[in-house]
């Protein structure tokens, strides 16, 4: 008579054969469906996978950092011409410097001490050089403050043949020959080059903690 022993071993060996004959055939079918489907749509498949896995889990640009003449001098040009906010600085930057605050983006500002890495004091405006740029909602409003406190600056306007909007633009520079431009780029559609190009806007999250005044809280 056979042992119940026996009867239990047989028993589990089947179920694992069964177990490992179906996972053959699932194999099996997935390298058909592979080859059905060629050659270029495993590699297609396999680089929409890797472009997904580069996707860096960044949100939005946090500041714009500047070396300074004079720190000071650069703190009134950014809160007076632009209304940006003079912020505290972590303790344990030990270095002359300042952060400023506001339209979600910070500009800190750095005491340099080597005039050779700085622009030179008096050069002609180019829209083409570095700048930093800021949209505007109104860009008259922007154009009668710079006249108001004598920032010399050059104005011009880029219309698009293919959509028919147009953008205008203001080029002026800070106390350092650092170039800023206004502009209301929202008048122009941005358009990916390529079909896979994925663009994140940034939401109300992507800023830092701010403590509002008494008066505006």
């Amino acid at each position: 008579m056979e042992s119940k022993a026996h009867r239990v071993d047989d028993e589990s060996r089947d179920r694992t054969n069964e177990e490992k004959e179906r996972a053959d055939i699932a194999d099996d079918a997935e390298k058909e469906k592979k080859k059905a489907g060629g050659g270029g749509s495993e590699r297609g498949g396999k680089k929409e996978e890797q472009e997904e896995e580069e996707e860096l889990p960044l949100m939005a640009l946090n500041h714009v950092s500047r070396l300074c003449r004079s720190v000071k001098d650069s703190v009134e040009f950014y809160t007076k011409v632009l209304g940006f906010v003079a912020i505290e600085r972590p303790r344990a930057l030990d270095f002359d410097g300042a952060w400023l605050f506001n339209y979600g983006i910070g500009i800190h500002l750095v005491q340099s001490h080597d005039e050779d890495r700085l622009p030179p004091e008096s050069h002609p405006l180019d829209p083409k050089d570095n700048h930093i740029s800021f949209q505007c909602e109104d860009m008259g409003a922007v154009e009668d403050k710079l006249r108001e406190m004598g920032v010399e600056y050059k104005k011009r306007t880029l219309d698009d043949d293919g959509s028919g909007a147009s953008m205008d633009q203001l080029f002026f520079t800070d106390p350092d020959g650092f170039m800023i431009e206004i502009c209301n780029c929202e008048n122009l559609k941005l358009v990916p080059t390529r079909s896979l190009g994925k663009i994140k806007l940034p939401f109300d999250r992507h800023n830092p903690p701010v403590e509002l005044n008494e008066e505006e809280s």
